[in-house]
């Protein structure tokens, strides 16, 4: 029985994607819910999977296409093909691919298995040129799988992190032409709407900062004193910076509502509630997952929903549900080092908190000079919306709790 493989339905805010990656060839055995495919929309990546047990037939969309919501992609096959139709199929849509020839040699003595490695696996190896001698294949006979190029490229990460810890870009494989070697890729779907976003955010908004320093010695002494109870009582849950930051930003938005609310054309929209986004920086670039009602949420909710989303962030599975919304942002540029940066606004938010490094500076304290963990902080504000006073109150507002976090429990 032929089964029409279709792109998923995509939300109202998403108008089409682009295929990503295939993970099967046609002919191929599949499982029922075995990934099939990917597809890369403007802000997540969404999982085809099989609709049944049988093998692809045929592959519509190549790798790069261009799709629209519910359009087809394949045609798929349920139960078992006959062999003829494998061979014609895979005939018509198979070329000889240089890596498998590569890994057959050597590991010709041990593989017997059809391929040596998987599709989505000769795409990393290519795109990172890996050298295939230095993978270890799990697959079945001895097949390389994804992963196995994964775990490698991991590996290589941190052993480089491990020799150089300063911070670096991505690494980008360059055609050696002569001297000056250069590569051209197409910017990712993701990539392309954050730099439009970006854009849109300083040209569409009266777009203002302002700054202020905290004492973070507070936070760290509590931290330091409870974290290992902490983690008992909460499964292992860590006590980290962000989770003090996001009470005392929703403490603060009850006392300054236009900083909480959003500019929808000609209205303004009050929200009544504190949904922060908190942005994450992946490979893929950045994303910002929301809190739903972090007013509600305690310590241990707030940093264990945030490493769940740290972790669905580099796998690239968050959902368009847990990034949609939000009524104020929190961006960290302090984990890479940032000693104060002015964070660009999320629309159609009217405000966003750079948090930065934590530095120790001599800091005058009652006519003393001390050595004290200072953090400066960013608030960036659309001024159509809020006034410089009610910026820097805010800003106030969280200096003042997270240098007394004993406001935070007391509301005061």
């Amino acid at each position: 029985m032929t089964i029409e493989i279709k792109a998923p339905d995509f939300p109202e805010s998403i108008s089409e994607g682009t295929v990503a990656t295939w993970y099967k060839k046609p002919g191929e055995p599949l499982k029922r819910d075995e990934l099939i495919v990917d597809i890369e929309t403007d802000k997540v990546v969404l999982e085809v999977v099989a609709p049944a047990d049988g093998q692809l037939v045929k592959v519509l969309k190549a790798e790069g296409d261009t799709v629209l919501s519910g359009e087809l992609i394949a045609e798929f096959s349920a139960g078992d093909m006959p062999v003829a139709v494998v061979e014609q199929e895979q005939a018509k849509n198979e070329e000889p691919v240089e890596v498998e020839e590569a890994v057959g040699a050597e590991h010709a003595a041990s593989n017997t298995g059809e391929g040596f490695a998987s599709p989505a696996a000769r795409k990393l190896i290519e795109e990172n040129s890996v050298d295939v001698a230095e993978l270890t294949p799990t697959g079945k006979g001895g097949r390389i799988t994804k992963e196995d190029v994964v775990n490698y490229l991991k590996s290589l990460q941190k052993k480089t992190a491990a020799a150089a810890p300063t911070a670096t870009m991505p690494s980008v494989n360059l055609s050696a032409v002569g001297d000056r070697p250069e590569k051209r890729v197409a910017m990712t779907r993701l990539r392309s709407t954050i730099a439009k976003r970006l854009v849109e955010a300083q040209q569409n908004a009266a777009m203002l900062t302002t700054y202020n320093e905290v004492n973070m010695q507070p936070i760290m002494e509590i931290r330091n004193r409870y974290k290992e109870k902490f983690a008992e009582a909460h499964d292992g849950v860590k006590l980290g910076f962000m989770s003090f930051f996001v009470k005392a930003a929703t403490e603060a938005l009850k006392r300054f509502p236009a900083v909480n609310a959003s500019i929808d054309g000609n209205d303004i929209v009050y929200h009544g509630y504190q949904d922060i986004g908190v942005a994450v920086s992946t490979e893929r670039g950045l994303v910002v997952p929301v809190l739903r009602n972090a007013e509600d949420m305690g310590l241990a909710e707030i940093e264990s929903t945030i490493n769940g989303y740290g972790q669905k962030a580099r796998e690239g599975k968050l959902s368009i549900e847990e990034m949609t919304g939000g009524t104020f942002t929190i961006s960290n540029g302090g984990v890479f080092g940032s000693l104060m940066s002015t964070p660009i606004l999320n629309p159609p938010q009217t405000a966003i908190l750079g948090m930065h490094k934590i530095q120790e500076r001599p800091m005058a304290v009652n006519g003393e000079v001390k050595i004290l963990p200072m953090m400066y902080l960013a608030l960036s504000y659309d001024h159509r919306m809020i006034d410089g006073r009610e910026a820097v109150q805010f800003l106030v507002s969280i200096k003042d709790l997270l240098e007394d976090p004993a406001r935070i429990l007391l509301q005061i």
